[in-house]
């Protein structure tokens, strides 16, 4: 998705050599961007919150990026939050030779999701009944819908989202601890016609199910990824033993670390 965005930022104009990607982010975007950004000689400004992991910020570091921090209230996603990263993106944006990738508006976006499909329809050889993912600005579940309903129109699609903010749901906006999704606010660039259905899984239910799949399937994941998991095993028990019911690891359990994901006393038993 970051390499899409750059390549057809270049393509367009709206970058050259030197200049400096600005994003707000909560998720693994910002790491993918920082890298990108680096692979391709840009700068990169990172607009984030002290909400999201410690390891982001560092990894971005690492890249070189210049990290912006927008204060949470109790390190709560929420409305409020995403959108006061949105402004000060925008602000940092009118500075000389910034451009301003604009993820949840930016349909380059969508199309570097795309390979997503493609590979979970190769790895199962074409088996797919349904797909199940979470929510951030939607780009993720339809690119990757899309590649997977040119080979196979009626895959069942179930979007995932917090359930202390199911804004999709038609439910009030709320604030929730599952990075990377849940920004409070209809994605611009939504469109719920593409999908069959919506679940919504809670900020203790997707921990819990991260924690289950490192201690009893070796998979370590993130927060999103257990609410994956947990809306996927929903649509599996209704689908029957014949379907097969796709959904990815959106990240790893190494970048939670510092969170209280992987600090419950349940864990070190």
């Amino acid at each position: 998705m970051a390499k899409a965005v750059i390549v057809h930022a270049e393509a367009d104009g709206c970058i050259r050599p030197g200049d400096t990607v600005v994003e707000y982010t909560s998720g693994t975007t910002e790491i993918s961007l920082a890298l990108a950004c680096t692979a391709k000689g840009y700068r990169f400004h990172a607009v984030t919150s002290d909400a999201f992991s410690d390891e982001k910020r560092l990894t971005m570091k690492a890249f070189g990026a210049k990290i912006t921090d927008v204060p949470s209230v109790n390190k709560q996603i929420t409305e409020k939050l995403i959108k006061e990263m949105i402004e000060v993106t925008y602000q940092i944006s009118k500075q000389p030779g910034y451009w301003r990738s604009d993820q949840l508006s930016n349909r380059d976006a969508i199309l570097g999701y795309y390979p997503l499909g493609e590979e979970i329809w190769n790895q199962l050889s074409g088996q797919v009944d349904a797909f199940i993912h979470v929510v951030g600005t939607a780009h993720s579940i339809h690119g990757a819908t899309r590649a997977l309903r040119k080979h196979k129109s009626n895959i069942h699609v179930t979007a995932v989202e917090p359930t202390e903010s199911a804004v999709l749901s038609g439910k009030p906006t709320g604030a929730h601890q599952i990075e990377g999704i849940g920004i409070g606010f209809i994605p611009p660039l939504w469109e719920p016609k593409e999908v069959d259905e919506i679940l919504t899984v809670s900020t203790e239910e997707a921990k819990e199910m991260a924690r289950r799949l490192t201690r009893e399937e070796g998979i370590f994941a993130g927060t999103s990824s257990g609410a994956n998991v947990v809306a996927a095993i929903q649509v599996a028990k209704r689908l029957g033993p014949k379907a097969t019911v796709a959904t990815i690891m959106v990240d790893s359990g190494l970048r939670y670390l510092s969170t209280d994901l992987y600090r419950s006393n349940e864990t070190l038993h």
